[in-house]
């Protein structure tokens, strides 16, 4: 609870304004049966008439003053849990874009928006609660309890014999319902992922007329949730039929012990009413304070899971030097890497190689060869578990992330266009000119369709969805080729387009020469006219040169080249 305490903080003195409103509240309602009691017992056998009216006029303004007290209070409460939430939500999100893509990949996405939806909002419900009927319930219960002592301390004792039962009972369900409840948001987790799989794959299920097996996928994830969440609220649900039991057989004592103490002159009538009131109060006020046990345990469960979230490593935003002039643009000393660390099995092995600037690179591979991890690694949103990756003679761990991405452009191979303009999906928020946008927008071969779609003021809607494949790869090259990127990467870019279209962005790119190109691709043809070629498979370079030289030494790619171009030598 200690995050839930930090984002408290700077509201200290307008919840202890609220609280205190609160209180004054609760007190004029635990005033209301005993100034009753005074009225039955005192006022009404002296046939006091102004009396009783007076204490009635109390009475009301009590009630009033009570009233004005508890709205005052929830106004205040809302808005603390409100303002606080707010903060956690944005710095839950801040905290997110900089986290690692290790710690992204071990929370996953679906899980990320779970925290930042539903476990924020149970916290903002707890904070909000206890600030309303968390202050008020306690009071009631001690101040019934206190005055109850003043009316009559024999059945007071009855009552007080009650309290450490019913205190065992809250802390032995309270210590069994919260870990149950982070059971319950790991199946909510499921579920948004499951959800979320549909939303981005809904087009390819109904392809393959799989929407009744995504339903009873979904079906069984939302049962299970369903079932978690019924064990966690059932068992917290136990507290309050028990808190009533026991009351309520406390309440018969009362009654019964009450009545005897009456008939044998030892206590009045009046008071046994105004115990009883005080006894309904009680009850209550416990029963009350299940319902923020309940709270309690679902909303510290959803913080530890924002917690984790919040410790959780980060990219380290070091201020590191620049590159070293005449350095190599790019080199790859000796590095390996792996995903999963404890399966002991390598995703890249050795990788060596040098790029100076101004080279275009191309690399080529069969799926799962490694070529994408190459370009995070280069990108540092992996580090090296063995080796270095050098930028412009720099390892990339001295570099700050600023310093290295702000130099580079890159297309990855399943990247993303936002819902906006043109334009904005080209700018991506960046201080970059109209002029240098329709520059980008013409070397990527994609100002004909944007010029069609109104301009860089088109309309695009939610992934792209009124684009075609090609378009949307158009509009991402020419967010890489703007801001005078020094290195370009392209991840398999220019899979959607045609050999003319492809040909066309290769003669532009040639122009770049202030920029070192990075072409990743499946097709010969998109990296044969590369000075330097990669050919990857396993995780390792099986050849490196020119085409040409890589046609007379490596078997692997004379394979590719024989499949894809046709004749046994490829040419």
């Amino acid at each position: 609870m200690e995050l839930i305490k930090h984002y408290l903080k700077p509201y200290v003195r307008r919840m202890i304004l609220g609280m205190s409103f609160k209180m004054a509240g609760t007190v004029m309602e635990l005033l209301l049966p005993g100034l009753l009691a005074y009225i039955l017992d005192t006022l009404i056998p002296a046939r006091n008439r102004n009396g009783v009216f007076a204490y009635g006029g109390l009475m009301i303004l009590c009630a009033l003053l009570a009233w004005v007290g508890n709205v005052g209070a929830n106004r205040a409460a809302a808005s603390v849990a409100r303002d606080s939430v707010r903060t956690l939500r944005h710095d839950l999100f801040g905290k997110i874009t900089r986290l690692r893509a290790a710690e992204i990949d071990r929370f996953t996405p679906p899980s990320l928006i779970s925290r930042m939806s539903t476990d924020t909002y149970y916290v903002y419900r707890m904070v909000g609660m206890v600030q309303r009927i968390g202050i008020r319930a306690p009071i009631l219960l001690l101040g019934g309890i206190i005055i109850t002592m003043t009316l009559d301390a024999a059945l007071s004792g009855l009552l007080l014999a009650l309290m450490p039962v019913m205190g065992l009972t809250v802390y032995l369900i309270s210590r069994r319902g919260v870990p149950l409840f982070t059971q319950s948001q790991e199946h909510i987790d499921r579920l948004t992922r499951i959800v979320r799989e549909n939303l981005t794959g809904s087009r390819i299920i109904r392809a393959l007329c799989k929407t009744g097996d995504e339903k009873e996928r979904f079906r069984r994830a939302n049962e299970a949730a369903a079932q978690s969440e019924v064990r966690a609220a059932s068992t917290m649900a136990v507290n309050g039929p028990v808190m009533s039991l026991i009351l309520n057989l406390g309440l018969v004592l009362v009654v019964f012990v009450g009545a005897r103490r009456v008939m044998a002159g030892h206590t009045e009538p009046g008071v046994i009413i105004a115990f009883l009131s005080y006894f309904t109060i009680i009850l209550n006020a416990m029963l009350t304070i299940t319902r923020i046990l309940t709270m309690y345990s679902k909303a510290l469960a959803s913080a530890g899971r924002i917690q984790e979230v919040m410790e959780a490593g980060e990219e380290e935003e070091n201020a590191g030097p620049e590159g070293i002039p005449g350095a190599p643009a790019v080199r790859f000393d000796h590095v390996s890497f792996a995903y999963n660390k404890e399966s002991g099995q390598k995703d890249v092995s050795d990788l060596c190689f040098t790029l100076e600037k101004g080279q275009h690179l191309g690399i080529l591979g069969p799926t799962g060869s490694g070529k994408s991890t190459l370009i995070r690694l280069l990108l540092r949103l992996y580090d090296a578990d063995e080796g270095t990756v050098y930028v412009e003679g720099r390892d990339v761990r001295e570099l700050s992330m600023e310093t290295l991405r702000s130099g580079i452009g890159v297309v990855f191979q399943n990247d993303t266009v936002f819902r906006g303009t043109l334009g904005d999906n080209v700018t991506l928020g960046r201080a970059i000119s109209m002029e240098e946008v329709e520059r980008a927008l013409r070397d990527a071969q994609a100002w004909t369709f944007v010029e069609e779609k109104g301009g860089v003021d088109g309309e695009v809607v939610s992934r792209g969805h009124n684009l075609s494949g090609g378009q949307q790869q158009r509009l991402m090259i020419a967010r890489a080729l703007c801001g005078g990127r020094k290195i370009l990467i392209l991840d398999d870019a220019t899979s959607a387009l045609d050999y003319r279209t492809e040909a066309a962005l290769r003669s532009r790119l040639r122009q770049y020469t202030e920029s070192t190109v990075i072409i990743i691709a499946q097709r010969i043809s998109a990296v044969m006219h590369c000075d330097n070629i990669l050919v990857m498979e396993d995780g390792e370079i099986r050849g490196q040169g020119t085409h040409s030289e890589l046609m007379r030494d490596c078997a692997l790619y004379r394979e590719i080249a024989a499949l894809q171009l046709g004749g046994e030598d490829g040419q």
